[in-house]
């Protein structure tokens, strides 16, 4: 009971950690709105407080999993976090916000950079991580997987973002009357014209999916690697940690309505998790080995 209660200490404790390195970092990099928010606005700070503790609960998940400690755990959880909640929806931002003002994409991404070296460390300290506790090596076999098996592994892995990317992409958000109009766009009327119009116009957009799915790819690797447990569980956190990559969506910004927001964080979220879960099963599956996949 006693380690119990102190582990929900912790957790509160790197809660209010994470809030107050993201609220600091964005203060001291961006300049905040001086209006209140509009009645269909969420309250900044509320919204900020569920991103920290989506962020926080996700991240004490995986430290408290995982096989590694010390500097190597942190400059895992480092990658993790700046890469998926930072440099991933960032890409995106950058292809198709072409209206932010100058410098605003450099200080986002020196924001989330800041934010996760900041906390990182403070995680793994706080959860106690920062020795090995000797088992360190019991997963070095995971995804040791001859060069042909990772040929078509990542073929069909990019196969599969790009068909759920584009499938999600517009059932939920293209059919969305506010994002149409915050893009300047039009429904064709179904899926196959809309991806007609895709392949003619922006081929370059299928191209860049097929990079972000091996980047997801790369982090998902990471997380396999460090996590103890069965292929299921990795599964889930993995698929959890992508579904939240833009739940800073919920901050209210002077970029995105709140309309577009929404159906963006609707889209992403189930789209990230169902491919997430997939990636690592795919990675996981029908693999010979000698050694089993749990501990």
């Amino acid at each position: 009971m006693k380690s119990k209660l102190i582990f929900v200490v912790k957790l509160i404790l790197l809660v209010v950690l994470y809030f107050i390195c993201f609220a600091a970092v964005s203060a001291a990099l961006f300049q905040l709105p001086a209006e209140q928010p509009t009645p269909s606005e969420a309250n900044p700070a509320l919204a900020l407080f569920v991103v920290s503790c989506l962020n926080t609960v996700l991240l004490t998940y995986v430290i408290v999993r995982s096989r590694w400690a010390g500097w190597k755990l942190i400059g895992a959880i480092f990658l993790m976090f700046f890469g998926i909640w930072t440099v991933m929806p960032q890409i995106e931002t950058a292809y198709f916000l072409t209206r932010l003002p100058p410098g605003m994409l450099q200080r986002i991404l020196l924001a989330g950079g800041i934010t996760a070296a900041l906390f990182s460390p403070l995680a793994v300290l706080v959860l106690g991580k920062r020795r090995h506790d000797g088992r360190e090596e019991e997963g070095s076999f995971r995804l040791n997987m001859p060069l042909p098996e990772w040929a078509w592994k990542l073929s069909l892995i990019a196969i599969v973002y790009v068909v759920i990317y584009f499938t999600f992409g517009y059932f939920i958000a293209w059919k969305s009357q506010a994002v149409r109009a915050y893009y300047g766009g039009s429904d064709p009327g179904s899926f196959l014209r809309q991806m007609g119009i895709v392949l003619r116009d922006t081929p370059a957009l299928v191209l860049l999916q097929v990079v972000r799915a091996m980047l997801w790819t790369a982090l998902a690797v990471l997380v396999i690697r460090m996590m103890k447990g069965r292929w299921w569980e990795i599964g889930l956190v993995v698929g959890l940690l992508f579904a939240v990559t833009n739940a800073q969506l919920l901050i209210p910004n002077p970029f995105m309505p709140v309309e577009v927001r929404m159906v963006h964080l609707l889209e992403t979220a189930s789209s990230n998790f169902l491919f997430g879960w997939l990636l690592v099963w795919v990675l996981f599956s029908r693999r010979k080995s000698t050694r089993p996949v749990s501990e």
